[in-house]
C-alpha cells in the first residue's frame, strides 16, 4: 500500500463517523420536532400530514379551520362518542381500550378500536396512515405529550379541523358540512352531526351527503348514545 492508499484509509473512518453522527442527529431531530411543534398549536392552526402530502402532489384541499365555539355542540359530543367515549377521562392513550382491542385481535393487522381521539391527532398531524408497530410506538408518547400540553378543548378542535370529511380533499369540519348539508357546521342538527361521526373511519366511501341504510343506522345509534352520555363533553366547557 502507497502513502496515498494510507491517508486515504486514514480518512474514510472519520468521514463515516461523521455520516453516522449526522444521521443519528438528523433522526433524532425528526423524532423530537412533534414535541416542538405540540406548544406552538396551542395557537396556531396546524395541517396534518395527509394535507401536506395533498399540496406536494397538487391533489385538492378544501379546508376552513374554526373555532370550537363557531362548531354545532352536537358535532364534538358525538364524535367523542363515535370515536372515544373516555376522552374526557383518560390521559391520551386509553389502556382500557386498548387491552380490550388487543385481546380480540390475533394481530395488528386485525386490531381494531383502542385509538384515542388524542392517538389520532397525534397520527395526523405527525405520522403516516396505516398499521405498524413502529407508528403505534411512536404515536403513545407523542399523544401522552399533546394531552399534556394541550387543554382537550383545544386537542378536540384540533381534530374536528384536520380529519378528512369528504372524498376529494375535504379536511375539517366546516368543509365536511358544507359539502354534506350546505351549511355550516355551526349549523347542523344533531342527527346531520352523527352522520358526519360516522364517515370518519372512511370518508372517501361513506357518504354523509346521501347516506346509505348502513350510515343512517348509525347515526341512529350515535344520537341515542349521546342522548344517554351527554357528560361525554364535560371537559370541553369553558371555564369563566
Amino acid at each position: 500500500m502507497d502513502g496515498s492508499d494510507k491517508r486515504s484509509g486514514m480518512w474514510s473512518k472519520p468521514r463515516l463517523h461523521r455520516r453516522l453522527r449526522f444521521l443519528i442527529v438528523a433522526i433524532l431531530a425528526l423524532v423530537l420536532l412533534p414535541y416542538a411543534l405540540t406548544p406552538i398549536y396551542a395557537v396556531v392552526d396546524p395541517i396534518s400530514t395527509a394535507m401536506l402530502w395533498r399540496r406536494m402532489t397538487g391533489a385538492r384541499v378544501e379546508r376552513r379551520p374554526v373555532p370550537l365555539s363557531r362548531i354545532s355542540p352536537a358535532l364534538p359530543l358525538i364524535v367523542i362518542i363515535a370515536e372515544d367515549g373516555r376522552f374526557c377521562r383518560h390521559h391520551g392513550v386509553d389502556l382500557t381500550e386498548i387491552r380490550e382491542a388487543i385481546a380480540e385481535a390475533d394481530d395488528i393487522d386485525e386490531m381494531r378500536g383502542g385509538s384515542t381521539i388524542t392517538q389520532q391527532v397525534a397520527k395526523n398531524l405527525f405520522l403516516w396512515q396505516g398499521r405498524s408497530y413502529l407508528r403505534k410506538t411512536l404515536e403513545f408518547p407523542l399523544a401522552l405529550w399533546i394531552d399534556l400540553v394541550l387543554p382537550k378543548r383545544r386537542i378536540i378542535e384540533i381534530y374536528l379541523n384536520v380529519a378528512q370529511w369528504g372524498p376529494n380533499g375535504e379536511f375539517g369540519v366546516e368543509a365536511g358540512a358544507r359539502r354534506a348539508f350546505g351549511k355550516s357546521a355551526n349549523d347542523v342538527s344533531r342527527y346531520q352531526a352523527a352522520l358526519l361521526a360516522a364517515m370518519l373511519p372512511n370518508p372517501s366511501v361513506r357518504n354523509a351527503r346521501q347516506p346509505g341504510p348502513g350510515l343512517r343506522r348509525l347515526a341512529g345509534l350515535y344520537v341515542a348514545r349521546a342522548e344517554r352520555a351527554p357528560g361525554a363533553a364535560s371537559c370541553l366547557r369553558q371555564r369563566h
